[in-house]
């Protein structure tokens, strides 16, 4: 067994930063030394934006690579596949520093509740295409130009990257359902940040 696939998903966080942190590393060469959790790390790289402070409009990118993970996923594709420009973009390893500080603590917790478990879930092949459909629409959600979303919905596409990654076949059971629930919830709260976003508007403009 390559020893990669025996590591906790912190431990595999960790592995990630480690190296020069005023160097970089290519998106490609990454997934390349994962291979056997290659899907939940690159699930995981997808998300990074989400954790991270930088500009507006990381959800559109984060969720255009989630469809891509989910596309995969759905027609079974083995090991992920990335346009050439994408496998070339360089991550610094000063940005996967911090993104391994902000989760470090957090994942030390939740580690101690999954585990390899329940895998014929992932490794069915019914369950393998449904857990592609959800990241499908979940991706396509997490791009929409919600205010103060992309921590909420990221956190729930977190709990898929740790289960693919730990073989945790019931916490993706839960995060099905999580999913299915946030499908049902996202017309209301897109009517409610629609909604408050005109208050605002009516607010500030009242100001002059």
């Amino acid at each position: 067994m390559n020893p990669v696939a025996a590591i906790s998903t912190r431990a595999l966080v960790d592995r990630l930063a480690h190296g020069d942190p005023d160097g970089s590393v290519t998106f490609g060469e990454l997934l390349d030394q994962f291979s056997e959790r290659a899907w939940g790390l690159f699930l995981l790289l997808a998300l990074l934006p989400n954790f991270i402070p930088i500009p507006v409009g990381v959800g559109a990118i984060s969720g255009a690579l989630i469809v891509l993970i989910g596309v995969q996923l759905l027609f079974h594709v083995e090991h992920p596949w990335l346009p050439r420009f994408l496998a070339r973009r360089e991550i610094e390893r000063a940005t996967l520093v911090r993104f391994r500080n902000r989760l470090d603590k957090w994942l030390g917790r939740i580690e101690k509740l999954i585990k390899p478990r329940w895998q014929g879930v992932l490794d069915n092949k019914y369950g393998h295409a449904f857990s592609g459909f959800m990241l499908i629409v979940l991706g396509l959600i997490l791009a929409l130009p919600i205010p103060g979303t992309n921590y909420v919905f990221g956190s729930l596409l977190l709990g898929y990257a740790l289960a693919l990654i730990e073989r945790d076949g019931k916490l993706m059971l839960l995060c099905w359902t999580l999913g299915l629930v946030e499908m049902t919830a996202v017309p209301y709260i897109s009517a409610q940040a629609i909604h408050w976003g005109a208050v605002f508007t009516a607010w500030v403009g009242g100001l002059f």
